[in-house]
This record gives C-alpha cells, sequence and structure tokens, in this order.
C-alpha cells in the first residue's frame, strides 16, 4: 500500500525487451535503501516486485499485461520516474491509500500555468469517470492529487510548485500518457451497493 507521496525522482538506466515482458533497471538511491528481493517499489504508479539491488539501482521485471495496461512500455533508458516505496504501518498517511494497481491510462490534454501552480488537463477513460469527482482523490503517474474539475471524459488537477519540481509532472507535455488509479473505496462501495449490501451497517439490504 502506498500514499501517492512520491519519494524520488528516479531514472530508467537499462530495459531489456523480453518475448512477453520487460525487465527494467532503474536508479533511486533512496528508495532502494535497505530494499531486498522482494520488496515492492511504486514506479510511476505501477508497483513492482524488486528482483535484485545495487549501488542505488533496482531491477524488476514487468509483465506483458502490466505494459498492456500502464504507461511504462512507453519510457525508454533516461526516462525519469515516480519512485516511492510502501508506507509504513503507523506512518503518516500524507496523500491516499493507493495500491499501486493502475486502473487505466489518460492523456495529459493541456496545461495552464499561473504564477503560484499550474492547472493540467488529463483525458479520462469513459469506464472510470464515475470514480472521479470534484475534490475526491486520484493518482496521475502515482502521484495523490485533489481533483479540480470532473467531467464525462477527462479531469484537472492543480499542481504546486513542489509537485512541480520533484515529480515527472512538471515535465510532462500535451500528448504524454499517464498512469491513473482511482480511489479504491469508490469501487468498493460500489460493488457493495451492486450485491445489496449497506455498506454502513455491512448488512445484507431487508434485514
Amino acid at each position: 500500500m502506498f500514499t501517492g507521496i512520491v519519494e524520488e525522482l528516479g531514472e530508467v538506466t537499462a530495459i531489456e525487451r523480453l518475448a512477453d515482458a520487460s525487465r527494467f533497471r532503474l536508479r533511486g538511491p533512496v528508495v532502494t535503501e535497505g530494499a531486498k528481493h522482494g520488496d515492492s517499489i511504486a514506479v510511476n504508479g505501477v508497483c513492482l516486485t524488486v528482483v535484485e539491488t545495487e549501488n542505488g539501482e533496482f531491477t524488476a521485471d514487468v509483465m506483458q499485461e502490466t505494459l498492456k495496461r500502464s504507461s511504462l512500455g512507453a519510457l525508454e533508458p533516461g526516462s525519469r520516474v515516480n519512485l516511492e516505496r510502501p508506507m509504513a504501518l503507523g506512518g503518516r498517511l500524507g496523500g491516499h491509500l493507493v495500491q499501486g494497481h493502475v486502473d487505466g491510462t489518460g492523456t495529459i490534454l493541456d496545461r495552464t500555468p499561473s504564477e503560484h501552480w499550474e492547472i493540467v488537463k488529463v483525458s479520462l477513460p469513459a469506464e472510470l469517470a464515475r470514480y472521479v469527482v470534484e475534490k475526491g482523490s486520484i493518482t496521475v503517474d502515482g502521484v495523490s492529487l485533489t481533483v479540480v474539475d470532473a467531467a464525462a471524459d477527462h479531469f484537472t488537477i492543480s499542481l504546486i510548485p513542489t509537485t512541480l519540481a520533484l515529480t515527472t509532472l512538471g515535465t510532462k507535455q500535451a500528448g504524454d500518457p499517464v498512469n491513473l488509479e482511482v480511489d479504491v473505496l469508490a469501487k468498493y462501495v460500489e460493488r457493495l451497493l451492486a450485491a445489496g449490501v449497506d455498506p454502513l451497517t455491512a448488512k445484507e439490504s431487508g434485514q
């Protein structure tokens, strides 16, 4: 489980393309400190399993399903990436609950800079629109953000200087793909209601 608060701006150092997967090597001295085989690290919001670490770098195998559902397949050696370690139990939840399971991808449509922040418009797949609401939470390339406006086919986010400087969202341009993860709590509530369960009482309706 993650919080969507990016710890480090890392870099892809190598990619080995395989028949049905890819092996990524990424530089991230902060997130690899104490990391070992089997640990999890979120890369642009995608939860990956560490294969090995060495000299501030780690490798991770990315299956075809992940490449198909996320924007990781578009990365090349030299690409910058947002990195985050899993949250520690008992620690502060600075963003919101993030699983690192990408629900789909969007595209940067427009950027509107202002004096102290920047408004970014992102396309929204139709199947995810019902989970995105004004003032709700969404994860974009692993960054926990608050939705400013939500429409049927897009949403907007407001980026503060810290986010612009310390994550890849500061350099994304119109046309660039981004990974999206919606609030998992909204999906659970939807599933419970569809099954006739009252989320407030956890009882079957009519009982």
